[in-house]
């Protein structure tokens, strides 16, 4: 039996990241942290045991998640993009990156996981 892939979430909306984690589990993925802020973020992507990630571009208060991208780049972790604002939200260092569009759906998160 292989293992489980293990997802790091950092999304600011509650409801929204347990949803996430419940389509992480019905696709037979474990969720490795859920993180609201980039702080808190980059503390679990510094513990390490990360497969891969999925990103809310924009947190609370204007926060944006582009030093847990380039965490993750750096640690060669893929990620996914998650936003509602479109192409033009990606920062250019991230351009190219797969982008899921809100609002979610499992279908559109076991496809970008997939791509990665």
């Amino acid at each position: 039996m292989s293992e489980r892939q293990r997802i790091l979430i950092v999304e600011d909306e509650p409801l929204i990241a347990m949803m996430l984690e419940d389509f992480l589990d019905a696709l037979d993925k474990d969720v490795a942290g859920t993180a609201e802020s980039v702080p808190a973020a980059l503390e679990l992507v510094g513990a390490g045991g990360i497969d891969a990630a999925i990103l809310d571009v924009n947190l609370r208060g204007g926060e944006q998640s582009w030093p847990v991208a380039d965490a993750l780049a750096t640690a060669g972790v893929p990620f996914i993009l998650a936003t509602g604002g479109g192409d033009g939200a990606i920062a250019d260092a991230h351009k190219g990156r797969p982008v899921l569009a809100k609002p979610f759906t499992m279908d559109g998160i076991e496809k970008a996981l997939a791509a990665l």
